[in-house]
């Protein structure tokens, strides 16, 4: 680069560049011949406050009068005294470098949400649930469905359709469902964190329940991912009409979808099988019908299977919310006084108590619940009467699925009395029969309500 620097005048830079092959960018960003100069002073500027001044502005600053006052309203009062001590940037400039302009009211630190780290080994461990809202054929109007989903099987355990958000119908829907599915052992429910899912109302009855709660970040949206999967299956389904007509339509169309989601849905998460297979556990009866398909395919042409074979896939033994990392949080399952599992125990492997106590529940028929209906059919089914005595928790005898029924029905009625006509509750699979077998085969009569343009109210409940 000297070289260049020295060529004849004569010699343009892009010719002496070129054959020496640098690049002009090179040469200009070398180091320059010249003597080095160190920092440039900046000149005093002849606008600064002269040390009196600058004290003089402090002290007014500082006075009892002005001590609490920001630097406009200060300026203001001065200039309508008649008094000129500097502009408003001056008197933050100057307030700056003395180290005066941090915050002296009391702050709220912003508060730090760790990341929810969840796991279900079997059914009824894990709970996830949501609010979506269905677009109806009047602008502006919304249907309101509450859908609680099974997270080891996506099961769609209970669901509800209302005209609006409501935290007792939130209440109700859960009392009915935990008394419905006779779960038994430590159960946590995951949802956002919306008005109805941070209520107290719902939060006491979790509570009392033995219920634990768990909560996504705040505007982090696939903290709950398999309940905002379940609402993009249900909205982009070939059958979904886009807008319901009435409440009754919405009903009759979430019947027909999450009969077809349990019972034959093959879920790609579930290596096709469908949730009420997981659910129910009957998943190593079916994959024992497709493996001896696959095994009667292979044996009639093995040229086809180059990998030998064919095995069929089963489901995941865990599922997984946010596996754990370094920065999730274990939510940890409220005690049981009936199935405690160790922790220790899920890290060796071991089966959990409430998987090798608990029996699989039966498999009836789909049914409608409301909360009058299950109290009639309870007491008649020999249960013990429901009493304003009953323990806020199960007590760990014997009796204690009867006790959490009883118990879960009692929040039933005191929600009911907050709202006269409820929603139906809508429970695909009941695990529990709440009446005798002489009182199954007699037919009952649908029951029907008022007009649902009234109220938006539920229009028939079936009853089995």
């Amino acid at each position: 680069m000297a070289a260049i620097r020295d060529r004849v005048l004569m010699i343009p830079i892009v010719v002496a560049c070129d054959a020496l092959g640098l690049s002009r960018a090179t040469l200009y960003r070398g180091p320059s011949s010249g003597p080095k100069q160190g920092p440039r002073r900046r000149r005093r500027s002849p606008r600064k406050l002269s040390p009196d001044e600058r004290a003089r502005l402090l002290d007014t600053l500082h006075a009892e009068e002005f001590a609490d006052q920001p630097p406009a309203e200060v300026y203001a009062t001065l200039l309508e005294r008649g008094e000129y001590v500097g502009s408003i940037r001056t008197m933050y400039r100057v307030l700056a470098e003395e180290g005066e302009l941090g915050e002296r009211r009391n702050q709220r630190q912003p508060h730090v949400h760790a990341k929810p780290s969840l796991t279900a080994r079997a059914p009824n461990e894990v709970w996830t649930w949501d609010i979506t809202k269905l677009a109806t054929e009047r602008k502006g109007v919304f249907l309101i469905a509450y859908v609680i989903i099974d997270l080891f099987s996506r099961y769609v355990v209970g669901w509800m359709l209302a005209m609006k958000e409501c935290k007792h119908l939130a209440a109700q829907l859960f009392a009915e469902t935990v008394a419905r599915h006779r779960v038994k052992g430590a159960l946590v429910v995951h949802a956002d964190r919306g008005a109805a899912m941070k209520s107290d109302t719902l939060a006491q009855l979790l509570a009392s329940l033995g219920v634990s709660r768990s909560f996504s970040r705040p505007h982090v949206s696939d903290d709950n991912p398999f309940s905002e999967a379940q609402f993009k299956t249900l909205k982009y389904q070939p059958e979904y009409p886009g807008r319901f007509a009435s409440l009754s339509d919405g009903r009759a169309f979430l019947q027909d979808f999450f009969g077809w989601h349990n019972d034959e849905h093959h879920h790609a998460g579930l290596a096709l099988f469908t949730p009420a297979d997981v659910f129910h556990r009957r998943v190593h009866a079916v994959a024992a019908r497709r493996q001896a398909a696959l095994d009667q395919a292979f044996h009639a042409h093995p040229q086809r299977f180059p990998n030998g074979p064919p095995r069929v896939r089963l489901p995941d033994t865990e599922v997984h919310i946010n596996p754990l990392t370094s920065d999730a949080v274990v939510v940890q399952p409220a005690a049981s006084p009936d199935v405690v599992s160790s922790p220790s125990a899920r890290r060796r492997g071991e089966p959990s108590p409430a998987e090798t106590q608990v029996a699989p529940p039966p498999r009836p028929e789909r049914a409608h619940l409301d909360a009058s209906t299950a109290r009639a059919q309870l007491a008649s089914g020999g249960a013990a009467p429901i009493s304003g005595r009953t323990a806020r928790r199960p007590p760990p005898e014997a009796n204690a699925t009867q006790n959490t029924q009883d118990h879960c029905l009692k929040h039933v009625d005191t929600f009911r009395r907050v709202r006269t006509r409820p929603s139906a509750i809508h429970l695909p699979t009941p695990a529990l029969s709440l009446r005798s077998a002489e009182q199954r085969t007699a037919s009952t009569p649908a029951v029907t309500r008022a007009d649902p343009e009234a109220d938006g109210d539920l229009t028939r409940i079936r009853r089995t």
